[in-house]
């Protein structure tokens, strides 16, 4: 252990007979090795994006932050977490870091692919841990410094203007996103309650819905992400998306032992922007998302 985080360590023990006290955040960031960046409900979310790769579908390059940003989020119980994540890998990285993970009491909850077509090959492994965050976050630090996810950079210069119409993607989608690294980002919740072992799942640790628009050329996107669906709703989404041009790509669990169930329906659509958001509305439909704009 890093006995200049000991100090701090001590902060997160309960002692007998007092009330338990919140971790100590400050030295969970110092043990993941990188900044957290703070969400509602008092979450930190971890960002690992693979800026050392260059991944192509045909002749579409992917952006990090279109399918290629790595996470873990923290949501704080007492003075323990929940963390879940989803890490992206390359082959040759996939066996050591789950042996490295497994060594310090990180379970994975999937191993898959969301794309397809993509060079290089890119997987994808989701993680769930509860306990000292402390003893997560240094345990999920041993495993990335297997792979060649880069440390964190300074804040870039300031983007060039978006060439994405998002306003109009918006009021055809029914939800608003934001502009994240050339990428337009949507997350939809569900309206569920979902829990599992006892406890509530908290959506931002990746039960939301999420619809990424990459801009390419003369108003048109490439569009990808996820769908967190009921068993009921899987067909009549995947039925919705073909029906609009957009490709279903991987179907498969996030996690384990989930109520209720849910299921992951990942996609890929390259066309008119406006296009891709009337459709993938109409699937939005289909579903028991939380409806604030739809």
């Amino acid at each position: 252990m890093n006995h200049r985080l000991l100090p701090l360590l001590l902060a997160t023990v309960a002692v007998e007979g007092l009330p338990a006290q919140p971790p100590n955040w400050a030295v969970v960031d110092s043990a993941m090795g990188r900044p957290a960046v703070v969400q509602p409900g008092g979450i930190h979310r971890f960002n690992f994006p693979r800026s050392d790769w260059s991944v192509t579908i045909g002749s579409t390059r992917v952006l990090p932050a279109l399918a290629l940003g790595g996470w873990v989020a923290f949501a704080p119980d007492g003075n323990a977490a929940l963390a879940m994540g989803d890490l992206v890998l390359a082959p040759e990285e996939l066996a050591p870091v789950l042996a490295k993970l497994q060594q310090g009491g990180i379970e994975q909850t999937a191993i898959h692919h969301h794309l397809v077509g993509e060079s290089p090959r890119v997987l994808y492994v989701h993680i769930h841990a509860h306990g000292n965050p402390l003893s997560i976050a240094t345990a999920i630090h041993a495993a990335m410094a297997l792979t060649r996810i880069p440390a964190p950079s300074p804040p870039s210069a300031p983007a060039a203007p978006f060439s994405l119409d998002t306003a109009a993607v918006r009021t055809l989608l029914g939800a608003a996103g934001r502009v994240n690294n050339g990428v337009y980002q949507v997350s939809i919740p569900r309206q569920e309650t979902i829990r599992e072992g006892g406890l509530v799942i908290p959506g931002a640790l990746g039960l939301g819905t999420a619809i990424n628009f990459q801009p390419t050329d003369s108003g048109k996107a490439a569009v990808t992400g996820d769908f967190v669906l009921l068993a009921s709703e899987v067909n009549p989404v995947i039925r919705t998306l073909t029906d609009h041009g957009i490709s279903p790509t991987s179907l498969h669990n996030h996690l384990l032992g989930e109520e209720p169930r849910l299921f992951f329906l990942h996609f890929w659509g390259e066309d008119d922007a406006r296009k891709l958001a009337a459709g993938l509305r109409a699937a939005l439909d289909r579903t028991n998302s939380a409806r604030p704009g739809l």
